[in-house]
């Protein structure tokens, strides 16, 4: 299997990991009686501090997955996957499944720094696969 198909099977996977993680918590809560089904508002803070920003993992997840997944499939499609863009598709998993345990395990301002490198990494080697592509 190409290595840059694996890496975003594996990004896709942990996106997907993160939003069953939502569903047990929401089905927990659920089925406990401690909540109704309709009481989890889209973009509304509920739960605990945890509990969103688990939430929020998620969407930043899914927020990046589709440019990670339009430029890997366009590295693919032009014949520019090389060392460099795999190592970095790589590196991208790795960050973001770093800036995800981050931004469920705190809130602290040490935590959101570390959590912004994991991010910025990311976005850096967004930029190098566009330069890749596009060279």
């Amino acid at each position: 299997m190409n290595q840059t198909i694996l890496s975003l099977l594996l990004f896709v996977s942990w996106t997907m990991a993160l939003g069953f993680s939502l569903i047990s918590y929401r089905s927990i809560q659920v089925l406990l009686g401690r909540k109704k089904s309709n009481e989890f508002p889209a973009g509304i803070q509920h739960g605990t501090d945890r509990y969103w920003r688990l939430n929020r993992a998620h969407a930043n997840a899914l927020e990046n997955l589709p440019i990670f997944a339009t430029l890997v499939i366009l590295g693919n499609l032009t014949g520019k996957i090389d060392y460099l863009f795999v190592n970095l598709s790589f590196l991208v998993v790795f960050a973001r499944v770093i800036q995800s345990l981050i931004h469920i395990s705190s809130g602290s301002a040490m935590a959101v720094n570390f959590r912004f490198t994991a991010y910025i990494t990311q976005l850096i080697c967004f930029v190098v696969f566009i330069w890749l592509i596009i060279s």
